[in-house]
């Protein structure tokens, strides 16, 4: 344990904060990770600041050098993916093997834009008029102010940052405040690449400081912002007072779908990966299981035994499947989403309560609910927690509109062995991602990934198709 300091990135150098935190492990609150620095709203300005200047620069680099950044960011964080995932399991609680495949996707990203760099064509056309020729090209949209939560705190990073460079951006990034360390780290591997000073900054700090004065500032040319529902529409309503481009990815209420021809242990294995591994702390997490009724009996009796064999504790044990909620307040939500559940009529058959480890911390067991309807406030509202409700129905039509029934559409999946239905399935649900016989939490780093209705705003995130949020579109007429 140090006693020293870790700063915020800014213009170039390290640089110390108005004040500091210190950030305590929630799988063990005898563990500090490290103190690290707060930026206030002055110290963000200077970000931003620097962030202009160094977009001139890196704008006008090579594809080469673009390309060699993000593949040696890229390597790094593979070669260290035990290393720094040990590091992000400690802050965030989730297992060492989920810590390390968060930063080996990481790299994965960064490896992916290093080739985007080298894809980018423009596109030509004839005029109207006789003698004039037509190009259109993707040019950098200027500085990129990046948000993001705490439960991916290095990958969804990387999937903002590795396009913002790559297509020629400066970078203001802002991870949330209860996950310093990774963000830090990533900033540490980023700040040796020899890129132009303020071309990357890191402001660790609180969303009141922070936070707001990204959103409300002029000089961000563009925002990604991901966390809740809440939050976004702040973050919607702030950005568009200046017309700043805006990206959200926001709340979900992910629903699996398991039909009477399902194969039971392949639902049963989806179901429990998809609502209860990394804590059900994921946006992809399917909270809601819509089961019709010749299979329903049958899948809860298995899901129930599955979970007897799932074993919560110290995420830096070996044999552990499940470690711990994110802090304190997180898991005291968890627990009211839980009598509420009881309030309405749910019955809990499994889990649901908090339980003690190895180490002091917050740990909860997995909660399965049935005799729940989609009326239910745990069924309409997003717990981020360790809790799935079961929702019985009577065939693949009431299933298909109990899934649609929400004000989110991020993920639905579906299992089945009919062909039939899981092409009905992908063409009338109402989300964002589909899955068919896989988890509903799962996605690849090459394709879109969003949703729909209050789940996303703007434009696609991760894949060719991040190029719509960090580019914009320049036609050139020509005559010769």
């Amino acid at each position: 344990m140090s006693d020293a300091i870790y700063g915020n990135y800014i213009d170039g150098n390290w640089v110390e904060g108005s004040s500091s935190v210190a950030n305590i492990s929630p799988s063990d609150i005898s563990d500090l990770v490290g103190h690290y620095a707060q930026a206030d709203a002055a110290q963000t300005e200077l970000a931003i600041e620097a962030a202009v200047r160094g977009q001139e620069a890196w704008e006008q680099s090579g594809l080469e050098q673009r390309y060699t950044v993000l593949m040696a960011v890229g390597d790094e964080l593979i070669a260290r993916k035990d290393e720094l995932g040990r590091l992000l399991a400690r802050e965030e609680g989730k297992t060492l093997a989920e810590g390390a495949g968060e930063v080996y996707r990481s790299g994965q990203f960064f490896h992916y834009y290093a080739a985007e760099v080298l894809r980018q064509m423009g596109e030509t056309a004839d005029s109207v008029r006789p003698g004039v020729e037509i190009e259109t090209r993707r040019e950098p949209v200027g500085v990129i102010g990046i948000i993001t939560p705490w439960n991916f705190p290095m990958a969804t990073g990387a999937w903002k940052i590795a396009p913002a460079l790559a297509f020629g951006n400066a970078v203001v990034f802002k991870p949330a405040n209860q996950v310093p360390a990774s963000a830090w780290a990533l900033t540490e591997i980023i700040s040796r690449q020899g890129l132009p000073a303020g071309t990357f900054n890191l402001v660790m700090g609180p969303g009141s400081a922070v936070g707001d004065t990204l959103i409300h500032s002029r000089r961000i040319n563009a925002l990604t912002f991901t966390g809740s529902l809440e939050t976004g529409r702040k973050v919607a309503a702030a950005t568009a007072v200046n017309l700043v481009k805006c990206q959200l990815e926001m709340g979900s209420k992910n629903a699996l779908v398991v039909l009477d021809d399902a194969d039971l242990e392949q639902a049963v294995e989806c179901a429990v990966s998809g609502a209860f591994f990394g804590t059900g702390q994921k946006c992809t997490a399917s909270s809601r299981l819509i089961v019709t009724e010749g299979i329903h009996d049958r899948f809860v009796d298995a899901v129930i035994e599955r979970l007897k064999l799932i074993r919560v504790g110290n995420p830096l044990e070996e044999g552990v499947h499940i470690g711990a909620v994110a802090d304190a307040r997180q898991l005291e939500q968890n627990l009211r989403y839980v009598e509420l559940a009881k309030q309405e009529g749910a019955r809990l058959v499994f889990g649901g309560e908090r339980i003690q480890a190895s180490t002091e911390g917050y740990y909860m067991q997995p909660a399965l609910f049935v005799d729940s309807t989609n009326a239910m406030t745990v069924n309409r509202e997003e717990a981020f927690a360790p809790l799935a409700c079961v929702i019985k129905v009577k065939d693949f039509e009431e299933a298909l509109a109990t899934l649609n029934d929400t004000e989110f559409g991020l993920t639905g999946g579906i299992m089945t062995q009919s062909l039939k239905y899981a092409s009905e399935f992908k063409r009338r649900a109402k989300t964002g991602c589909v899955m068919v016989n896989l988890p509903t939490a799962g996605t690849d780093y090459h394709v879109p990934f969003g949703g729909r209705k209050n789940s996303s705003f703007g434009p696609r995130e991760q894949g060719s198709y991040a190029r719509e949020f960090y580019t914009v579109v320049k036609t050139t007429y020509i005559r010769a």
